[in-house]
């Protein structure tokens, strides 16, 4: 490894006090940047690593910072710690014009006074420090770049930025290998590492097995930062490739079912993996109670799901009913945001999951929890609604005839066809529903009618 690559200093004094004024213009520009609508008020550093020189032609720092809000944006408001963000900015003295839409703000003051700073991601000589890093198991300052034994990380791989994510960031190394870097970081375990490599361990082929990650070592804990995996080149995600068939109204169910089946060895092998558990009256009472408090939480906050609340409820509390009789159900480890767009389906026509990083909003701990395996499967029937109604033509029955070969798929591989537990199933479903008109509600208004198309379809059950 270079000697670059190795230095162990920290950065310099003053380095967050001179991108600061910056930061506070950049940072709530970017997809991946949680706190829009709340103003920012300051960064405190958690930590920072030099990974190149500042006095050469191209310094590099690693920075975990942490932003700050008011709770609201008024005068007087008080002052909340936000959530810490991973950064990996360059400096230049100017940038070339390929960088330009990487660029933070020329520094005026402070170690990088009259140099520019940038998002490094987009450049490819810090991609490359962090691939040289994870190939040698390196570690610098505070950071640990860890190597599975048998995967061989070669050199010379040629990196790019990929620009369609939102709430992380992912680098593509010679159509070889995808290093994901997790934006918005927590202390702790993060599933996007703990699952994928459990299921490499399992021997499930259905998720590309880690060859690498970035851990960062702080004050005793551990912080996941990112992962490098396999890049499966040619892929195309379950989403675009929905919309493609709808475009040329072409059926979509044969996808769907081999989709199916991918997600129930997903979920065979994560409960052969993991530690599962049996949920009683207890743990479904709560369970209800949680979906009912979400459904009236968004029907206040969006009044045109008032009429449905009480129809809807009933989903929760047939639920809560049926476990009050006996009923117990297994929890186990699961995907926790499944969508098309979470799925890869090769050029050979082979289907892979990715990114089990959860539902980024939730606290770590509760993403961590064991699930039943329905919540993944309402997502992906979810999914198949949001598709048929963003198509520019309508194709009727898309929806229903992906759903159900989907559910055949599942079947074929887990055992069980999840449409025999109907009232699980629409509670899921539901509380996925509600959910999404909250969501919708808030960011999309154009696209509140379809998570209503979905409510108004549960509110009236078929019967079982």
């Amino acid at each position: 490894m270079s000697e670059a690559v190795i230095r162990t200093v920290t950065s310099p004094p003053g380095l967050l006090a001179s991108l600061d004024p910056l930061l506070r213009d950049w940072l709530p520009r970017q997809r991946w940047f949680a706190g829009k609508g709340r103003p920012v008020t300051g960064f405190s550093l958690v930590a920072a690593t030099e990974l190149l020189p500042s006095d050469a032609r191209l310094g590099l720092y690693h920075v975990l910072v942490r932003a700050h809000h008011q709770l609201a944006p008024a005068p007087g408001a008080a002052e909340q710690p936000g959530d810490c963000y991973q950064l990996l900015i360059g400096a230049r003295e100017a940038l070339p014009p390929r960088l330009a839409p990487a660029l933070i703000g020329r520094v005026t003051e402070g170690p990088l006074a009259g140099r520019t700073a940038y998002d490094a991601l987009y450049d490819t000589r810090p991609a490359e420090v962090l691939l040289e890093a994870l190939r040698t198991g390196a570690r610098i300052g505070g950071l640990r770049f860890e190597r599975e034994p048998d995967q061989e990380i070669r050199t010379g791989l040629v990196p790019r930025l990929m620009t369609a994510e939102q709430s992380n960031s992912s680098v593509v190394y010679g159509d070889t290998f995808i290093l994901k870097l997790l934006r918005r970081i927590v202390p702790g375990i993060n599933p996007d590492l703990e699952l994928p490599l459990a299921l490499a361990r399992e021997g499930c082929p259905r998720v590309p097995a880690p060859a690498g990650w970035m851990v960062a070592d702080l004050a005793g804990r551990s912080w996941v930062l990112g992962v490098l995996q396999p890049y499966v080149q040619g892929a195309t995600d379950g989403w675009e490739l929905a919309l493609r068939e709808l475009a040329k109204g072409e059926d979509f169910a044969a996808e769907a079912r081999a989709l199916g089946r991918a997600t129930a060895e997903v979920h065979t092998a994560l409960a052969r993996a993991l530690p599962t558990v049996t949920l009683g009256h207890g743990q479904m009472r709560q369970l209800a109670d949680g979906m009912i408090q979400r459904l009236e939480e968004a029907a206040h906050a969006v009044p045109l799901l008032r009429p449905y609340v009480p129809a809807l409820r009933t989903a929760f509390t047939a639920l809560g009913d049926l476990a009050a009789e006996g009923r117990t159900w297994t929890a186990q480890r699961v995907h926790g945001d499944l969508h098309l767009g979470q799925c890869l389906r090769s050029p050979s026509g082979r289907w892979s999951l990715i990114d089990f990083e959860g539902e980024p909003a939730k606290p770590l701990a509760e993403r961590r929890l064991p699930q039943p395996p329905v919540r993944d499967i309402a997502g992906m029937l979810r999914s198949f609604d949001y598709a048929a109604h963003s198509a520019d033509a309508a194709v009727p029955g898309w929806a229903g005839s992906c759903r159900a070969a989907y559910c055949t798929g599942y079947a074929e591989v887990a055992g069980s066809d999840p449409r025999t537990d109907p009232v699980m199933l629409r509670a899921h479903e539901t509380d996925k529903a509600v959910y999404e008109v909250l969501y919708e509600a808030r960011h999309r208004p154009d696209w509140l009618a379809v998570p209503l198309s979905a409510v108004r379809r549960l509110s009236t059950p078929e019967p079982a």
